[in-house]
């Protein structure tokens, strides 16, 4: 008899993590409107009355996905600010736009937050996420940069460029208008 090791269970926030995970790539494949719960049920192998019993809603889901992915950008210019080990304004936003755009060549992400952003026109709750996980996002580059308002809000400016920049595949196109587009913007 071969030695066996005891089945280990998962547990509910095992499951969660789960089912968060395997929503990020339904979401971002079909957007809040065109992904149903039974779909990242099937994707995560489990039955969509599990999916309900860890988020009640797919407007609850949608916004643990989009909270999640808000956590991953911060983390990524948490640590992009250590790096720039205390320098200058301009020091530390250009590490963190670096971060950025190396997180967003990760289309999943990317399309999580142009998905957001599209039906936060018109569901409530995914507004309040997208606004919500924006002012922490603020906050924190105004205090981890130290710097102004302006310098903030040229850094998030091109950070939504760099979205357009990558979504609708501009580097494959030599043209005067990408080029402008394009011009000091960093993508991967």
């Amino acid at each position: 008899m071969k030695n066996e090791r005891p089945r280990r269970l998962s547990t509910a926030e095992e499951r969660r993590e789960t089912v968060l995970r395997t929503a990020i790539g339904a979401f971002a494949a079909r957007g809040y409107w065109g992904t149903t719960t039974t779909e990242v049920a099937k994707a995560a192998g489990i039955s969509q009355a599990y999916v309900y019993r860890l988020f009640p809603s797919k407007e609850l889901l949608f916004t643990a996905v989009v909270e999640h992915c808000f956590v991953q950008v911060r983390a990524a210019l948490e640590s992009a600010a250590a790096g720039a080990g205390g320098g200058s304004p301009e020091a530390v936003l250009e590490g963190m736009g670096d971060a950025y755009a190396r997180l967003i060549s990760d289309n999943d992400l990317m399309l999580i937050q142009l998905h957001a952003q599209a039906a936060a026109v018109s569901e409530p709750a995914v507004r309040e996420a997208v606004r919500q996980g924006y002012a922490r996002l603020v906050e924190y580059v105004r205090g981890a940069s130290g710097g102004t308002d302006e310098q903030v809000q040229e850094f998030f400016a091109r950070g939504m460029l760099c979205h357009l920049i990558v979504s609708m595949g501009a580097d494959e196109v030599d043209a005067p208008w990408t080029r402008t587009l394009a011009a000091g913007i960093r993508h991967y």
